[in-house]
């Protein structure tokens, strides 16, 4: 039995059948899918910026006109007639955004024929980022390995055997459409340059460039393909650039190829493991081998886990893949994580394998910064940039506002306009805020008041929207109008079905959230008090969850029905997590109905797809229930996760593993409300476990062991030198450096002042 790989490496004892079955590689900018075949391997090739055509100017003319009208609709509840409106006057013109594209495949021929081989294993090695495939064919030992170097701006492979002269390869790059490439041939002895893309003033031109270098033997260029003939290993370089960078993207392309395949692969490999740990070897969780199984392949345990079987380990390697494709699909200067990252076959992928923002897009990055990686999310904050130029068209133009806007879908180009048209989530203008809240995640986790303050005044324009886009409701609260609460469809009283409303419960917890953290950065700035006094005024006036007649937080304004009870979205429980306006420690009569709400969608089908499954994870951490944990972890893994550990919505989409991985982090340590919380919802079968520098709101980082389901040794380390407000029971002494801390005692836990960069242990 061996641990180490149990938690760190998949592995598989025959080729991928299809691509949900291949292993994903990436830098941050390249992606590719391995499949580990004998005769013929294949890599799937994504670049991030490779997206359908250029930017356009959607946003609807139309709409301002018919602003009030669908307001006194929606007021009087006519709800077809006003969606009739919103239906043909909102949406954007064209009514669609641009979509992702893959880049192509790489295909690599061998004289080898399956039925010759044995000993086969494919791997993908977490703790090191290295693909492995390997076997034995008429006594030669063949060993394939890739990696997707940051450093080298490279996909590498090498292919090697014990046998001397015995690697023979044709290699070639087989292009996704025919009318998608310009070109596609080798341009000398070792390169094959592929171009191509949509073209013309509107679009996205990209080269790519195939470079092999060979040991022993001899490669040559023979029509399309690149042969390598009697070597004794050969290595591939896999380069790409597109004119959304670079106006020169063939000649960079080229030279990347020929820079990376300057340098051994040995060389290549070591720097690019040396990257790659800067970022995994941050964190690390143990929750204790529990299967009674020696090691077997991943598809197996995934099995073994739909038969009901426990194997806390699998967890482990999920937690830890969530973080590989985490540090793989998004580095600072790349694209943020789309719907499937960087990692998608299709020319015409599930919608659009765009930025999909009332929650897929939010919920990529809810691991990073807990896990330690707070700059993976500079992508999205790059993102954010782009979109409010665009977002203050969308504002003025539609609604008649100043700040910045977004509906529920962006794209490369931050496009802000109604994205679909799809009643239950096209009208939806709450994607700008939500993405803003990722900003104040990022200082409360960092303390980064140089950061807060170059991000003040995005974080107040979109606050600045709502200002003007609120209005009052009967009841005097100030609400959005119109709207929708993600994707949901709701009952009226007479049986009216509708989507668009006004003040949906999600809304006006993210606008909480939002004017909060604009509240909290002006104080901490001494910004704009004039601003944020106006914003508490309104703050006070949103309306507050409420308790519905199921003993549900209420979705809606109303206390409508659901037309699917089951829905994949909980909007409402925004408030549970990733917000904090419900906490079980603050807050229980309403913890409690969010309990209500959980259980009523679970009980009608709930969590049917990997990302809400994911999020079910997460609200049953917050509310300290780990037996609901653990049951819903074996739910992703049995029911919507592929055999490569991908997410399946279905099809794949990733954004679930990354809220699988967060979940299983929350589940270990919370910082919400001020407070951080040791071991909120340990499982009775985590009985005895560890976790090492995961990250707490406050800046800090915080390490435990734990036995019999009770915290044994806890170590705080200070980042920022803020006060640290503990939940922990029977504290019984503090110590830094030797010497004692004095701290005071309050409910459930302890209260102590800290010293940046000073390290606590707390006794128990």
């Amino acid at each position: 039995m061996n641990t180490r790989e149990k938690s760190q490496i998949l592995f598989y004892n025959k080729p991928a059948g299809d691509w949900n079955e291949a292993l994903p590689v990436g830098n941050g900018r390249l992606g590719a899918m391995v499949f580990g075949g004998i005769a013929y391997e294949t890599l799937q090739l994504n670049e991030d910026s490779i997206w359908s055509g250029g930017k356009r100017e959607r946003d609807s003319l139309s709409a301002l006109e018919n602003l009030q009208k669908v307001r006194e609709l929606l007021f009087e509840e006519k709800i077809s007639e006003a969606e009739e409106i919103v239906n043909a006057a909102f949406c954007g013109t064209p009514i669609n955004q641009r979509h992702y594209m893959p880049l192509g495949n790489l295909v690599i021929e061998a004289p080898l024929k399956d039925e010759d081989v044995t000993n086969y294993r494919r791997s993908l090695d977490l703790s090191k980022a290295v693909c492995l495939t390997e076997f034995t064919c008429k006594g030669v030992n063949y060993r394939r390995r890739v990696i997707a170097s940051n450093p080298d701006e490279a996909i590498l492979i090498n292919i090697s055997s014990d046998r001397k002269n015995s690697v023979d390869l044709k290699i070639y790059i087989n292009d996704c459409r025919d009318d998608y490439y310009d070109f596609n041939a080798p341009v000398d002895n070792n390169t094959i340059l592929y171009t191509g893309g949509m073209g013309g003033t509107d679009g996205i031109d990209f080269s790519s460039a195939v470079t092999v270098s060979a040991e022993g033997g001899r490669c040559e260029r023979y029509g399309s393909f690149l042969i390598c003939r009697s070597c004794d290993s050969v290595t591939i370089a896999v380069t790409c650039r597109t004119s959304y960078r670079h106006e020169n993207h063939g000649e960079l392309a080229v030279e990347d190829g020929k820079k990376a395949l300057s340098y051994d692969f040995e060389d290549l490999t070591e720097r690019h493991i040396a990257d790659y740990k800067n970022y995994y070897d941050r964190c690390k969780i143990s929750l204790g081998d529990n299967s009674g199984e020696d090691l077997l392949p991943t598809d197996k345990r995934l099995e073994r886990i739909k038969e009901g079987k426990d194997d806390n380990l699998l967890t482990e390697l999920y937690f830890n893949f969530g973080r590989y494709l985490l540090i793989s699909g998004s580095r600072k200067g790349t694209l943020p994580l789309n719907l499937q990252g960087i990692w998608n076959k299709d020319m015409w992928p599930a919608w659009g394998c765009k930025f999909t923002i009332n929650i897929n897009t939010e919920m990529n990055y809810w691991p990073a910064e807990v896990c330690g990686l707070g700059e993976l999310v500079y992508p999205l904050f790059d993102l954010i940039e782009k979109m409010r130029p665009n977002g203050r068209k969308t504002a003025k133009i539609m609604y008649d506002c100043h700040g910045f806007v977004c509906h529920h879908n962006t794209d490369i180009w931050g496009d802000t306009a109604p994205q679909d048209l799809w009643t239950p989530a096209t009208q939806w203008p709450m994607g700008a805020a939500w993405l803003c809240l990722h900003i104040w995640e990022h200082y409360l986790f960092t303390k980064d008041r140089r950061f807060l303050s170059e991000k003040f005044e995005t974080i107040k324009e979109a606050a600045l929207f709502f200002t003007e886009f609120l209005v009052e409701n009967k009841k005097g609260e100030l609400v959005t109008c119109p709207s929708v609460s993600p994707e949901n469809v709701y009952i009226t009283k007479i049986g009216t079905k509708g989507s668009v409303c006004a003040g949906p419960s999600m809304d006006s917890q993210i606008i909480y959230e939002l004017f909060s953290a604009v509240i909290e950065s002006g104080k901490i700035l001494g910004r704009d008090k004039e601003f944020c006094d106006k914003l508490e005024q309104m703050r006070d006036r949103l309306p507050k969850p409420q308790i519905g007649k199921y003993g549900q937080i209420m979705e809606w304004a109303e206390d409508y029905d659901e037309a699917e009870p089951g829905h994949r979205h909980i909007s409402q429980l925004f408030a549970l997590y990733p917000g904090d306006m419900i906490t079980k420690r603050k807050t229980p009569v309403l913890a409690d109905a969010a309990k209500a709400t959980l259980e009523r969608r679970l009980s009608h089908g709930g969590g049917h797809t990997g990302w809400s499954r994911a999020w079910i994870i997460n609200h049953w951490a917050r509310l300290f229930d780990g037996e609901k944990v653990y049951e819903n972890i074996a739910s992703l893994l049995s029911h919507s996760t592929s055999i490569n550990m991908f997410d399946m919505h279905p099809p794949f989409q990733i954004d679930g593993n990354f809220g699988g991985t967060a979940g299983i982090a929350e589940a270990l340590l919370q910082s919400c409300a001020g407070e951080i919380i040791i071991l909120p919802a340990l499982p009775e079968k985590w009985s005895e476990g560890s976790f090492e520098n995961l990250r707490a709101r406050g800046g800090f980082e915080v390490s435990v062991k734990w036995e019999s389901l009770k915290a044994k040794e806890v170590m705080i380390t200070s980042l920022c030198g803020s006060q640290c407000r503990l939940v922990l029971d029977g504290v019984k002494k503090i110590t830094c450096g030797g010497n004692e801390t004095p701290f005071e005692v309050i409910d459930g836990g302890v209260s102590f002042d800290t010293i940046k960069g000073e390290t606590y242990t707390v006794l128990v």
